[in-house]
């Protein structure tokens, strides 16, 4: 396990409730969470509690590939603090701020040690700019 941490951000322009909302109903996480517009998200489940399950599945349009995204909740506290760990351990913290008239989200993840690091930023920040649009969109 990679013991590097990635942090990425976006400011977004809406009211918390609505980001909280988006981030983490699956109804919207499937409209957000993939990395680019070839990928989608077909399915989510997220039960949303200390010790709860989030799922993902990712997938290419094409279906050459797909993987599950699976962790489980280590903390949630409203409005304020989600972290949870991976099927494979390593731990993810994403914090909710209001800033500059917005939100601002910020994950920092530990990284895996299959894929270059700027990879997995630039991957990680491509689906939080996803959510960030869909959420100023919508």
């Amino acid at each position: 396990m990679g013991n590097k941490i990635i942090t990425i951000d976006a400011h977004i322009i809406n009211s918390m409730e609505k980001v909280w909302n988006f981030y983490t109903e699956p109804k919207h996480i499937v409209n957000w969470n993939f990395a680019s517009y070839d990928w989608h998200c077909p399915e989510a489940s997220n039960d949303l509690r200390e010790g709860g399950t989030y799922f993902a599945r990712m997938e290419a349009k094409d279906g050459s590939f797909g993987f599950d995204f699976t962790a489980i909740y280590d903390v949630v506290s409203l409005h304020d603090k989600l972290s949870y760990t991976l099927e494979d351990g390593r731990k993810v913290i994403t914090l909710f701020s209001v800033e500059d008239g917005g939100i601002k989200v910020t994950t920092s993840f530990e990284a895996e040690d299959q894929n270059p690091l700027d990879m997995q930023k630039a991957g990680w920040q491509a689906i939080l700019n996803n959510f960030k649009s869909y959420t100023e969109t919508n």
